[in-house]
């Protein structure tokens, strides 16, 4: 039986430079690194929270991006407008925050390979809100 999302995982073209966005800017917490037998780091594992995490590979030089139909993927926040604040503050362009169609509070941004991430705040109103714990 389905029980959650475990993590979303990404191929990226600059490990560090990734990794420096999801911790430093976006404050994933680092939980592990991929070693490949020369001692090399070749991915990471980053905690979001609860039992979620993100996986990000690194692409191999010159290896074109994989064909999918992926739009987004999106992180729960408490506080939409004072985390759209913080991130400006440590130079990440957001949208403005505002009311989308299912009655959540929403910002959007990207991470260095132009990922997109929604972050996303519930309200009582929220068309989720009858399936979340």
């Amino acid at each position: 039986m389905l029980k959650a999302l475990a993590h979303v995982c990404f191929r990226v073209q600059d490990l560090d430079a990734s990794i420096e966005f999801y911790v430093d800017k976006l404050g994933l917490r680092h939980a592990f690194d991929f070693i490949n037998d020369q001692g090399e780091r070749f991915g990471v594992y980053l905690h979001v929270g609860g039992r979620n995490f993100v996986e990000l590979f690194k692409a191999q030089p010159g290896e074109p991006p994989k064909p999918g139909s992926w739009q987004h993927f999106c992180i729960e926040v408490d506080d939409i407008p004072a985390t759209a604040e913080a991130l400006r503050a440590k130079g990440v362009e957001v949208t403005d925050p505002y009311l989308g169609a299912d009655g959540s509070w929403q910002v959007w941004l990207a991470d260095p390979d132009g990922n997109r991430i929604e972050l996303h705040g519930y309200t009582p109103e929220s068309r989720q809100a009858p399936f979340v714990e």
